[in-house]
């Protein structure tokens, strides 16, 4: 599936169930909430995006603590968890995709090296969830297309479980 294709069956999904979505976005720069308002009809479940590439940013608009981002720095699994729980809080969204990483082509390091992208999906209701991936470095623009795409599954993949578990919608 392309990511157009992700982005329209997430808009789906949302619309299916009532629900309004939100994205709290660093590394991308507002990538994922752009797949998503390409589409027509998207504003029937998007919110809002939040782009907070600075960690003044991501303090100021998602209340993420500056004690998270000097403790763990801002591309860890408690800085994305912080992004999506600020991003529900904020908004109207009961679904939210947080995603905090390192496109590279510098900025990386033997600890967090240029590929890693922390992911943050937050289901009112449930437990926020985090996901560490590790892309290739294969150029920047590589590393954000597939934090886009793989954002937008894990979106699809929080409400199949949802619904799964008979906590739908």
């Amino acid at each position: 599936m392309t990511n157009n294709d992700l982005a329209n069956a997430l808009l789906q999904a949302c619309q299916q169930r009532g629900i309004m979505l939100a994205t709290a976005e660093s590394c991308t720069g507002g990538m994922i909430i752009a797949a998503l308002t390409d589409i027509a009809g998207s504003s029937a479940v998007v919110d809002r995006g939040f782009i907070t590439y600075s960690n003044d940013a991501k303090m100021d608009m998602l209340g993420v603590s500056a004690a998270t981002l000097e403790e763990h720095g801002a591309v860890s699994r408690e800085t994305a968890i912080e992004m999506a729980k600020g991003a529900l809080a904020r908004s109207r969204a009961r679904l939210t995709l947080a995603v905090t990483g390192i496109a590279g082509p510098g900025g990386g390091s033997v600890e967090k090296p240029v590929g890693l992208v922390w992911f943050g999906v937050g289901l009112d209701g449930q437990t926020v969830t985090a996901e560490r991936r590790l892309f290739a470095d294969k150029g920047r623009d590589f590393i954000r297309r597939e934090t886009v795409r793989h954002a937008l599954e894990l979106g699809l993949r929080a409400l199949a479980q949802r619904q799964a578990d008979g906590t739908a919608p």
